[in-house]
């Protein structure tokens, strides 16, 4: 089986990293990390690349005198590694156009909201504070705005009353985990393309059944 050559980019502990080296030890799926890119030399993601016996590099952006020039040594980084897809998980950075241009529909993000609502940080906390009965993550292709770009997958998540921006980020995440190695596997698989500003999907059921928070009878 040709497996899909991933680049994952982070800043932390990289807990969606360990998702994807997880489902990676999966003989029958369809993709591999060649290459873990952290800006920070002390994430903890770094170790847990190691310790899968995957490549890790440290590209520390505070070592560049601009922002160009640290996005030129990642993209020199992820080509010598022959990536195809880039995964953004967790990577604190905004990245300029010409970055993104570069790797446009081949490259991923992890956003912790129901996109497009709550975009930026903090959403956890801003959902609370609107009242709002879900949260959510999305799995979407990169584009040069801020959290944006065509969807792949989206959880929604119900808040509940008692509920903190800590409680809500902890159920959240277990969603995310589950989502990122699917995404991948449905990229790599050829079941999702980019169409305009949406994604068009192949021999991929979409559920029918919608949620109701409060539960009705």
């Amino acid at each position: 089986m040709r497996k899909l050559k991933l680049g994952v980019m982070i800043s932390g502990g990289g807990t969606n990293l360990q998702a994807l080296i997880d489902a990676c030890a999966s003989p029958d799926f369809p993709a591999e990390i060649n290459v873990v890119v952290s800006n920070r030399p002390g994430a903890f993601g770094l170790e847990r690349a190691q310790k899968a016996g995957i490549q890790s590099v440290c590209i520390d952006h505070t070592e560049f005198p601009d922002r160009e020039t640290f996005e030129a040594s990642i993209h020199d980084c992820l080509k010598k590694h022959n990536v195809e897809l880039v995964c953004l998980a967790g990577f604190m950075r905004i990245l300029n156009a010409s970055f993104v241009g570069r790797w446009k529909d081949r490259m991923i993000n992890v956003h912790p909201s129901l996109l497009p609502s709550y975009k930026g940080l903090h959403t956890h906390a801003r959902a609370i504070e609107d009242g709002v009965r879900f949260g959510g993550c999305t799995i979407h292709f990169v584009r040069p705005e801020m959290d944006d770009g065509p969807i792949i997958m989206q959880a929604a998540v119900p808040i509940e009353p008692d509920d903190t921006e800590d409680s809500l980020a902890e159920k959240i995440l277990a969603y995310e985990h589950v989502m990122y190695p699917a995404a991948v596997r449905l990229i790599a698989e050829g079941k999702v393309r980019v169409s305009g500003r949406k994604c068009a999907f192949k021999d991929v059921v979409i559920g029918k059944t919608g949620l109701i928070s409060p539960p009705q009878p």
